[in-house]
């Protein structure tokens, strides 16, 4: 069990981190990413998000737990949404010397 708990609160981690980078990177605007701030980066990295997302929810083996599984990736979500939402993309950029792109 403990295996789906964590492997499923980091899908939901990864799952939601690759939306900002996906929608923006896909609108074709910059935004923080430790590989570089270009649209395509984003783009691509937010597809890896899902793609990494996916195959952990996989290895999760969800459908053994599925009650705890499911509360472990919404507390996954659920933090990595407040990271988002309070600025994190943009100081972990500063924090690692990277250009930071305008809000």
């Amino acid at each position: 069990m403990t295996q789906a708990l964590l492997l499923s609160f980091l899908a939901g981690l990864m799952g939601t981190n690759g939306i900002p980078h996906f929608v923006l990177g896909i609108t074709a605007r910059e935004y923080p990413n430790l590989t570089g701030n270009s649209p395509v980066r984003n783009a691509v990295g937010g597809v890896g998000a899902f793609v990494i997302a996916g195959l952990l929810a996989f290895w999760a083996h969800i459908g053994d737990h599925p009650r705890a599984a499911g509360i472990a990736a919404l507390v996954g979500v659920l933090v990595m949404t407040v990271f988002h939402a309070r600025g994190g993309a943009y100081r972990l950029n500063v924090r690692f010397g990277k250009p930071v792109p305008e809000r």
